[in-house]
């Protein structure tokens, strides 16, 4: 329990440290933003728990495939924005969007047999 503790700390931290750098510099917040530090932690946190690599390795592939639709996120939040539109809306719309790229990736990826 103590284990399942510190990781949600440490995970719980990293987060709260990019939104609190973004306040200071939206460069900074966005650089440690992109990096796959959740990504990594997750692998590292996987790894520790099973010491089995192809695990890892499953969910890093997993991992590149969902990226390319989550794009669509940080492509359409701030043109809505940027036109205008409400926070709340923007940000549910881009949600929406993004979550049926999820789903039109994964039929993708199954009818071309890549399994994740």
């Amino acid at each position: 329990m103590i284990y399942i503790f510190i990781k949600v700390v440490i995970t719980s931290l990293l987060i709260v440290s990019i939104a609190e750098l973004s306040k200071r510099s939206s460069l900074i917040g966005a650089l440690l933003a992109s990096l796959p530090l959740t990504s990594v932690l997750a692998m590292f946190w996987l790894y520790i728990d099973t010491q089995d690599v192809g695990k890892v390795a499953d969910l890093a592939t997993g991992i590149f495939w969902m990226v390319i639709p989550s794009l669509v996120f940080f492509v359409s939040l701030p043109l809505l924005l940027k036109a205008g539109i409400n926070f709340y809306l923007s940000m549910g719309f881009s949600l929406s969007a993004t979550a049926g790229c999820y789903f039109i990736m994964i039929f993708i990826l199954k009818y071309f047999d890549i399994k994740l």
